[in-house]
């Protein structure tokens, strides 16, 4: 298939439509970035001739040189065949207006935490000048920490994740936006390398995913650290070490933000007297919940 296509697809708009005839057959899984397979052929093909992600109807009649259809049939057959997530092929990923580095050490980002620092975590926050330290902890690529530094310029960040691998991403992603004088990079397993240190703001995306929903989950996520994915039977084990040990963490008038995916009912359930206030997101309010430092479990 992919020899004939190699002597037949002249333009770009032929190989759009063979790579979105090509996703659809595969029955790929899209949740990574892109709604469908329309969406990651076109950033595909677009990241792959090095042409502007966001221009497409002036290109779609241009002939393609033999070497340059050869490198969008090589990377639309690799997502089809090994169902390698997009941004592994490209080695980047988006969350909203800024860019990262990211390989197969790191989950690749996505979180509703990114969106609510556009507004720097308005209106829990009123001063955003006033913190002067935050902890984005399971840092993993380190998207987060990035963001934490643009919405409060005054902040000192440590970015904390367990896994070395993961470090070396963020460190290049740190080093790429100019901020090594303003994130620290620290190996720690949660708050266990932690010790002494307290925050004004600790945000988390920690792993949440239940062992039922590992054992569903598509081949796409297979190639993500199980670590950054995985967290016990019911998706809360990391959850719970943050819950427990924040306040000795967090300054007097500290915010907790964690991500939790759809884990809100057993998560309510297993602290039935911990007043979560459940953060609106574009998706709905069950996904991300705040806490003062005197909210928190005793």
């Amino acid at each position: 298939m992919y020899a004939e296509a190699k002597t037949q697809l002249q333009t770009l708009r032929d190989l759009l439509r063979f790579a979105v005839s090509r996703f659809n057959d595969a029955g790929l899984f899209f949740g990574h970035g892109s709604a469908s397979a329309y969406d990651e052929a076109v950033y595909l093909i677009l990241h792959t001739l090095h042409l502007p992600l966001d221009q497409l109807d002036p290109f779609l009649d241009a002939r393609l040189t033999t070497a340059e259809r050869e490198q969008v049939l090589n990377i639309i057959e690799r997502r089809t065949v090994e169902k390698l997530p997009a941004a592994y092929l490209t080695k980047e990923a988006w969350l909203g207006d800024f860019n990262f580095y990211v390989d197969e050490r790191v989950i690749i980002p996505r979180s509703f935490i990114a969106e609510l620092l556009r507004d720097q975590l308005t209106p829990w926050i009123e001063e955003p000048d006033d913190i002067h330290s935050a902890l984005d902890l399971c840092t993993g690529s380190g998207c987060l920490a990035i963001l934490l530094a643009h919405a409060f310029p005054n902040a000192a960040i440590d970015a904390a994740d367990i896994s070395t691998e993961a470090l070396s991403v963020a460190q290049k992603n740190v080093r790429n936006y100019n901020l090594e004088d303003r994130i620290n990079i620290i190996q720690s397993n949660l708050f266990a390398g932690l010790s002494g240190q307290r925050y004004d703001l600790v945000i988390s995306n920690p792993p949440y995913v239940s062992a039922a929903s590992m054992a569903g989950l598509p081949g796409e996520y297979r190639h993500e650290p199980h670590n950054a994915l995985a967290s016990g039977e019911d998706g809360l084990e990391a959850t719970r070490v943050i819950l427990e040990n924040a306040a000795k963490y967090l300054n007097d008038r500290g915010l907790l933000i964690v991500e939790i995916g759809h884990n809100r009912e057993t998560l309510e359930r297993a602290f039935p007297h911990t007043p979560f206030t459940w953060i609106e997101t574009s998706a709905g309010d069950e996904f991300v919940f705040l806490l003062k430092r005197n909210q928190l479990p005793r």
